[in-house]
């Protein structure tokens, strides 16, 4: 099977400019490859070619090796037998047992949260939402981002380690099959995502519980609808 290569003339990460200052290399590449994934650029099941991605990265395979361990023990990618990475497929019935869990435990984590949520921090998530919606043309890692910065708002404040271990395992899980398998959600995500935070905003729990209920239903009656 071809390896997943890129097309790319000059390094991904420009090592000229670089400096600590920057982050560790390997968080850097972290960065680029989940952007990446998160673009299609890495197809689900096509084997990663450790030396042309070095390559084109524009590092060693020290940190890339790195970045990849890293996503493969959050669940992103996953070792063939022949050992190479690959990013890791998620089929449907996976990512609707998923959702059903998260549906049980995600509106909970967000009642625990409401009044924990820093006022800047939601401040900030509203605005990364709006200049999601009005960029032009649409950008789908500016919408993962922003989807990300959302859930783990009420996510990293609900106050229950274990119940967030879980739930960031899961949304890994989801969140592949919705970048490779689901069409851009961008209004009816932004919509959602803007009456959660309106919730969280007002510290209102039982309103907060209800949106991210009704939200995750939306997803599932999506990817039924659509995939299915």
């Amino acid at each position: 099977m071809k390896g997943a290569v890129l097309d790319q003339a000059s390094p991904l990460i420009d090592r000229r400019t670089w400096t600590r200052r920057d982050g560790p290399l390997w968080q850097i590449a972290y960065d680029t490859l989940l952007r990446m994934i998160q673009r299609r650029e890495l197809p689900a099941h096509v084997p990663v070619v450790e030396n042309q991605l070095a390559q084109q990265l524009g590092i060693s395979r020290t940190p890339l090796r790195q970045a990849l361990l890293r996503l493969e023990i959050e669940g992103r990618l996953q070792k063939t037998v022949n050992h190479s990475y690959v990013v890791r497929r998620v089929e449907l019935k996976e990512y609707l047992q998923s959702l059903r869990v998260r549906q049980f435990l995600e509106p909970e984590a967000a009642a625990l949260s409401a009044g924990r949520i820093p006022a800047d921090h939601l401040a900030a998530a509203h605005a990364n939402l709006l200049a999601v919606k009005e960029t032009e043309p649409y950008s789908m890692p500016l919408h993962w981002k922003s989807d990300d910065e959302v859930h783990d708002l009420f996510i990293e404040n609900c106050g229950n380690d274990t119940m967030a271990d879980i739930l960031r395992s899961l949304r890994v899980t989801t969140n592949l099959f919705e970048i490779e398998r689901l069409s851009e959600r961008l209004i009816p995500d932004s919509q959602q995502h803007e009456r959660i935070l309106e919730t969280l905003e007002q510290a209102d729990a039982g309103a907060a519980r209800e949106a991210v209920a009704d939200h995750i239903q939306s997803l599932f009656e999506f990817a039924v609808r659509t995939v299915a």
